[in-house]
């Protein structure tokens, strides 16, 4: 087991890594939308959504995979009305062979975001 990180992608914000690599196997932690810098991105939920995954991009890199790698995602959402918007942004990030997804409401997520999201990818 290997414990991925990256200062291109915001510092984990309490017990825990940015990532983990086991078994050629990387398990994201949930990402939100906070800039390398530790701010947030901004306040649409398509700004935000697209944070989330250059996040994500982020410490996929520096765990050696890409976007293009990914099996899984799970998306949580503050407001199930933001699907259709955060829905658009996404497919832009996952143009061929969409990984498997589950998306669910969350009464509140961390700072009070709009959006998180994690992923489970194959390491090359």
């Amino acid at each position: 087991m290997k414990r991925v990180s990256t200062q291109r992608a915001p510092k984990a914000i309490g017990p825990y890594s940015q990532a983990i690599e086991a078994n050629g196997m990387i398990f994201t932690s949930g990402q939100i939308a906070l800039t390398a810098e530790g701010k947030l991105a901004g306040e649409t939920i398509e700004v935000q959504t697209r944070q989330v995954l250059q996040n994500l991009s982020e410490v996929l890199a520096a765990a050696g995979a890409s976007l293009d790698d990914v099996l899984k995602t799970t998306v949580f959402l503050s407001d199930m009305e933001d699907f259709a918007k955060m829905n658009e942004i996404y497919a832009q990030y996952f143009k061929q062979n969409a990984p498997a997804r589950s998306t669910v409401a969350v009464k509140t997520l961390p700072l009070d975001v709009k959006v998180e999201i994690e992923c489970i990818a194959l390491k090359r």
